[in-house]
């Protein structure tokens, strides 16, 4: 087994700018692994609020010992051995866990949506994000993907609701709000989530601090939305505590450190009756790929980072129809 990898930049399209932060490009670290003649490919992408960088992911990688993955691999005791050399560092070890999956594909000569129990006919449409920006930006995004069919609402201002008629003096389409933890009164939210149910939005993610537990159950048992959460939920063990204080969780390759635990999360979360949806941070068509192979088992989709960016590095999955299409192609089916 040998391990390659490489730094990247990643380009957006436009300044993104949610509730408290705003960039302009993502950095991410493209994974290798290569046996027996096949290479399987991964990503990490390091959003800067999440703590990871190039350096933590290169420090990561060289302690990394490959020889330790023995083919069929076991991902659970992969999982363990990554969580042993370091603490956090969940997209790194996504990058080695998509990798893996990847690779086990093209060894099987089976797609990655088959080894997870996956029925590409299921697919959910993704949604396209808008980030907060100016009346003449936020349309001329929504303008640039007339393929979407949903458009996902950043949140978490005192422009919310100038932004929302913004959009809906072009378009119809149903809406999906991410506050990313943007709103603190309880009965204010209450009030605008009202008001965001007559403009056609369909769920809300993390509308209230994370370690506001009190707050976001609260707005749980009085919205007619469905209120996700995402920041408040990371990794398996923090689904169990959604449960009550959230209608569903927002499960990303990168916070569950890749497509193992992702799966497990799904599980999980349909046990609890909560509902998911599956996200995405800024990615490429790998991750992408990546999360498209699970997102059959679940109930919505914010896998929109090809539509967001100017360089992706590989070609764009096939998109019809509002969604990604699975292929019958080993492993992720990812194009050089």
């Amino acid at each position: 087994m040998q391990l390659t990898y490489r730094p990247y930049e990643l380009l957006l399209k436009h300044t993104f700018t949610i509730a408290k932060f705003s960039r302009n490009a993502t950095p991410l670290m493209l994974v290798q692994l290569t046996h027996e003649g096949q290479t399987g490919y991964g990503e990490a992408s390091m959003v800067p609020y999440m703590g990871e960088s190039v350096e933590t992911a290169t420090a990561f990688l060289n302690r990394v010992d490959v020889t330790r993955f023995t083919y069929p691999f076991n991902y659970a005791e992969i999982i363990t051995y990554l969580d042993s050399i370091a603490p956090g560092n969940p997209a790194v070890k996504a990058a080695i866990d998509i990798a893996l999956h990847d690779l086990d594909g093209k060894l099987q000569n089976k797609p990655c949506w088959q080894l997870l129990g996956g029925n590409p006919g299921l697919m959910p449409v993704t949604s396209y994000t808008v980030g907060i920006d100016t009346k003449e930006i936020i349309i001329q995004k929504i303008q640039e993907a007339p393929e979407a069919k949903v458009i996902k609402v950043k949140l978490g201002r005192d422009s919310d609701k100038e932004l929302i008629q913004t959009i809906r003096s072009i378009t119809d389409k149903p809406l999906y709000v991410d506050a990313n933890q943007g709103w603190t009164d309880r009965q204010q939210s209450l009030d605008l989530i009202y008001w965001l149910q007559e403009q056609g939005v369909q769920l809300i993610e993390q509308p209230m601090l994370k370690t506001d537990i009190d707050g976001n159950a609260w707005l749980t048992a009085n919205s007619p939305i469905p209120i996700i959460a995402d920041e408040a939920v990371q990794r398996l063990a923090d689904v169990e505590k959604a449960a009550g204080a959230y209608h569903g969780i927002n499960i990303k390759l990168m916070k569950s450190a890749g497509l193992y635990e992702a799966k497990q999360m799904v599980d999980k979360a349909r046990a609890l009756g909560l509902k998911i949806l599956i996200g995405c941070m800024s990615e490429t068509s790998c991750a992408t790929l990546a999360a498209a192979a699970l997102a059959p088992q679940c109930d919505w989709a914010d896998l929109d980072g090809p539509l967001l960016v100017s360089n992706n590095p590989y070609p764009a999955p096939a998109f019809e129809d509002g969604r990604w299409v699975l292929r019958n192609e080993p492993g992720l089916g990812l194009r050089a």
